[in-house]
């Protein structure tokens, strides 16, 4: 979903709300709905390292009134389309287990269970992910440290059992995004680590961004990594 709207908890709880009321109205009391969150709407309701997102991905099981509903939702609020959506299903993060490592959130109006994803898996899709330029990276680190401070640390191995169970083998991670996992456990203080991370994904969407305005049309999810590597390195070396 490519859109400038951006969502608070507080926000997401109201829509979500709404959503149960209008799928009630539409399908009546008995067929109940399940909505599982996932990536940054599931960080957004667990941790508070982040107090936004602009996606709402989720594994959607309803009737086809939630598709009215949802457009309900749109309307009554003048929200962008697709501002809850299941687009991440067809991409390298999904796995069709992730259900079953989903975790209960909240029940809105008796009929919708909205599920969000237990912190190792998180983890495992963002490692999956691993885009430098979104906030893959600095929210692995950001979920370390929460759980930390919580008395909860959650171990290199559980990480490595969630990706094994979700995508078959840590070898389906890249060799670079394991040394980063594998760096960032070695190093330890995740908070000051986290805002390093951050900015530097930061600097890496401005670089992006620049570089599709000269060339717009050539960035892809094959190629952009090695664009990345090759702007930065320009930039270093002038």
């Amino acid at each position: 979903m490519s859109s400038e709207k951006t969502f608070k908890k507080e926000d997401l709880d109201n829509y979500l709300k709404e959503l149960g009321k209008e799928f009630k109205k539409l399908n009546g009391k008995t067929m109940p709905a399940e909505i599982v969150m996932i990536g940054g709407a599931a960080i957004l309701v667990n941790y508070g390292f982040r107090d936004m997102t602009t996606d709402i991905d989720a594994i959607i099981h309803a009737s086809s009134a939630m598709k009215e509903a949802i457009n309900q939702v749109t309307d009554k609020y003048e929200l962008p389309n697709g501002w809850l959506n299941s687009d991440f299903m067809h991409t390298v993060s999904y796995s069709p287990k992730l259900i079953q490592y989903s975790k209960f959130y909240r029940k809105f109006a008796g009929i919708l269970e909205v599920r969000t994803i237990s912190a190792e898996y998180l983890v495992a899709m963002k490692l999956k992910a691993g885009r430098k330029f979104k906030h893959d990276l600095s929210d692995i680190v950001g979920i370390l440290a929460e759980h930390e401070k919580r008395g909860e640390p959650i171990s290199l191995d559980a990480v490595k059992t969630a990706v094994t169970n979700l995508y078959g083998s840590w070898e389906s991670i890249s060799e670079e995004i394991q040394t980063f996992i594998e760096d960032v456990y070695r190093a330890g203080d995740y908070e000051r680590l986290y805002e390093t991370v951050k900015a530097e994904e930061a600097q890496s969407k401005e670089i992006l961004i620049e570089f599709q305005n000269d060339y717009p049309g050539v960035t892809n999810t094959e190629n952009v990594d090695d664009i990345l590597a090759a702007m930065k390195a320009k930039k270093k070396n002038p």
